[in-house]
């Protein structure tokens, strides 16, 4: 059985995954980093890859997971709080 390339395969699955980057973000700079993080996380992690495992599957979870992550923040990023009494703006 051949020795498995953690690099070899990434690099085979990079063009899906900067479609599927694409996809998600619907912007090509946003897709470059997310396709960016998702490859830091991923060598950064390949010890935790099971060999008999479907990469793609692996490299796309992790992807997926990072733009949910970077939604939700920027959605509470732009939440405001205003407890101020004075509705004068509000209401002109």
């Amino acid at each position: 059985m051949a020795s498995f390339n953690f690099n070899t395969s990434f690099n085979q699955l990079a063009p899906n995954l900067n479609s599927y980057a694409y996809n998600l973000t619907q912007n090509m700079e946003d897709a470059k980093d997310l396709f960016q993080e998702t490859a830091f996380r991923a060598m950064k992690n390949s010890d935790k890859f099971k060999v008999d495992t479907n990469m793609k599957a692996w490299l796309f979870t992790i992807m997926k997971n990072i733009f949910i992550n970077n939604y939700r923040r920027k959605v509470k990023a732009r939440v405001i709080n205003d407890s101020s009494d004075n509705l004068y703006y509000l209401n002109s």
